[in-house]
């Protein structure tokens, strides 16, 4: 038998080449998650400031609105006699809700820039209308005699007493009232305005209500009345209908949108009229939000989840590359690699500050394809394979685009996508002799 020269047998280094640079690229890929998370803490930051500015500009016009009630507050007499026998009087209180209440409510929307920020902001009128029937309160089983009709009052809830452009003017029957500021207690409503009014038991009191009333980002009410319908309107058309109910018809459009609901009491956790009770009405209430369409930090902040599969995509379409080749990459090539992926984070957070979301992915994406075809390019001097890697990284960004403005079909796209990505490297893998990779032909 021949002998082998030691030198001519390849020693461990050169026999598991292929398996040390996998891991390598493995533990390289580890590492470009560092600069990524610091580009996650950058946008969080940028958030963090967008939403101190809001609050700035909204505690200076006036923060989010609800309007609660009206609330017909009754006072009445109540004696019980103690243990010595002698009689006491307390005073306490009814709260009635209206039998009916409509109101309409017609939102102009203004957007208020502060440096690089806006902010939606609102002026509405809303006009509030409806009645009380004192039927309601033969369920309390108070004697008429013993209720101070004189002492009553009409309250109603303002979450922002300085977003009030105007006095609210109150219409009862056939008498006009000016509501003032303040309440006489808070067990029911927690800030807004009141007025004494006179009530005749002998019919049904109709009342009509106007609030001019400016705000931010949303605009609430509360199903007081037994029943309750409440008409918005506005020239906004990307608005969010939430709370506790949603309408039961809505138009959405160019021109803007318009929204009706209706709640009747049995739908809602608290009754009709009470005495001296907590209920907390605005946890009933719901309305309409005046969204902003697009939020570029929320979708570089989702793009920026899909990081770990840029680069490791790219670092194995580039070992696929450097093993048919039979060319070695430096592993300081691959690491410049990875960080061309990451300042396209970057470059997206700091020019969607500037434009919109989707002029900012295609200004930073171009770059990042242009820099780093153009690498390939000046590493392996061959036009094709440099187009080829440009073709798929181009792709890609295609792909993660159409995933980012996607929400209900998100997951689907998501996984469908990447099984075809792990099968197109599959194929081309099959290819491969990893065994004798190392040995030239």
């Amino acid at each position: 038998m021949e002998n082998v020269p030691q030198s001519s047998i390849p020693g461990f280094m050169e026999r598991n080449r292929n398996i040390i640079k996998g891991f390598l690229i493995g533990f390289l890929i580890l590492i470009m998650m560092i600069p990524t998370a610091l580009i996650h803490e950058l946008i969080n930051e940028r958030t963090h400031r967008q939403q101190e500015v809001i609050q700035e500009i909204s505690s200076k016009w006036a923060t989010e609105q609800t309007i609660v009630g009206p609330v017909l507050q009754i006072p009445f007499k109540e004696f019980v006699q103690d243990k010595d026998g002698k009689v006491l009087e307390y005073r306490k209180h009814i709260y009635l809700l209206p039998e009916q209440l409509q109101a309409n409510a017609d939102i102009t929307p203004e957007k208020r820039n502060r440096s690089l920020y806006s902010v939606m902001l609102y002026r509405s009128t809303a006009t509030l209308t409806g009645k009380f029937n004192y039927t309601a309160l033969q369920k309390l089983k108070i004697d008429p005699q013993n209720i101070l009709w004189d002492d009553s009052r009409l309250m109603l809830g303002i979450n922002d007493a300085r977003g009030l452009e105007e006095e609210v003017s109150l219409k009862w029957n056939d008498q006009s009232y000016i509501l003032e500021a303040g309440l006489p207690e808070n067990n029911v409503i927690e800030n807004g305005l009141n007025t004494p009014v006179r009530i005749d038991t002998t019919k049904p009191q109709i009342f009509s209500l106007q609030v001019k009333l400016k705000g931010s980002e949303l605009l609430y009410f509360t199903p007081v009345g037994k029943t309750t319908e409440i008409t918005a309107t506005s020239s906004w058309k990307d608005p969010a209908f939430d709370g506790q109910y949603l309408p039961v018809n809505s138009q959405i459009s160019e021109r803007g949108f318009t929204a009706k609901w209706k709640v009747l009491q049995v739908s809602r956790s608290y009754p009709q009229t009470w005495t001296d009770a907590k209920y907390d009405l605005k946890n009933s209430a719901f309305g309409v939000r005046l969204i902003q369409p697009t939020d570029g930090y929320a979708k570089t902040e989702r793009s920026v989840k899909y990081a770990i599969l840029f680069i490791a995509l790219t670092f194995v379409v580039f070992f696929f590359i450097e093993t048919f080749q039979k060319q070695q990459i430096h592993p300081l090539q691959y690491i410049l690699v990875g960080l061309a992926l990451c300042i396209f984070y970057t470059l997206l957070l700091s020019v969607s500050e500037y434009t919109s979301f989707n002029t900012a992915y295609i200004v930073a994406a171009t770059a990042t394809i242009m820099l780093i075809g153009l690498y390939v390019w000046s590493i392996f001097k061959q036009s094709k394979i440099a187009l080829g890697f440009t073709t798929a990284l181009a792709g890609l960004y295609t792909y993660i685009f159409i995933l980012i403005q996607l929400q209900d079909y998100a997951l689907l796209f998501g996984s469908v996508g990447l099984f075809i990505i792990l099968a197109v490297l599959m194929y081309f893998s099959r290819k491969i002799d990893w065994y004798n990779a190392e040995r030239k032909s």
